[in-house]
């Protein structure tokens, strides 16, 4: 008899700056660095998880942006599947740490790998942790050019860009969600026996 999949959720969290950081953070049980990412509780959402884990162990609400994928390993002879979003953190905490985590550190990316403990995780971060700092760099180059349109032109451009970016949104919701059934299928198609 298989033995049930273990479903967690979690963050590349990404805080703003002169250099953009990443959030590790340690954990209290065995002092291991570790991206921000927990079980889901019962009937949560793999999204709504990964929200509330980030936040209740970097202390920081988070903009959720796109998912980046999943990793999945043994833990305790159980398969374990671990998505992951790219999230965008407030500048300050909102909240303290929960008890589980003795510390977040906000690192660049190349010493977020590194300060990783587990190979898995410190392998997943180097390449999914440039898609999400490029991520950011695209929305910030966007934001500039709108700036520079004329005030005649600035009402014309935000009504057609809002519905624009509805019709987006609503696309890419559905792509992402078809994009994600699929990685999950394949991933635990691997994991049964």
């Amino acid at each position: 008899m298989a033995r049930k999949t273990i479903h967690a959720a979690g963050g590349i969290v990404v805080r703003n700056g002169a250099r953009p950081l990443i959030a590790v953070v340690q954990r209290a049980k065995d002092e291991l660095w570790v991206l921000p990412r927990g079980k889901l509780k019962l009937n949560e959402s793999a999204l709504a998880g990964a929200r509330r884990e980030v936040v209740e162990e970097t202390g920081h609400r988070v903009r959720v942006r796109e998912f980046l994928g999943a990793i999945t390993y043994r833990a305790r002879g159980r398969p374990k599947v671990v998505q992951f979003w790219h999230m965008q953190a407030a500048v300050n905490p909102s909240r303290d740490l929960m008890k589980d985590i003795m510390a977040v550190e906000w690192l660049p990316l190349s010493v977020a790998v590194r300060r990783l403990s587990y190979p898995l995780e410190k392998l997943f971060l180097r390449n999914v942790g440039r898609e999400a700092l490029r991520q950011r760099k695209h929305r910030k180059t966007r934001s500039h050019a709108s700036k520079a349109k004329t005030h005649g032109n600035k009402l014309r451009s935000r009504r057609m860009t809002a519905a624009r970016g509805h019709a987006r949104k609503i696309a890419g919701h559905s792509a992402a969600r078809v994009g994600q059934a699929n990685i999950l299928r394949r991933v635990l198609g691997r994991l049964s026996p």
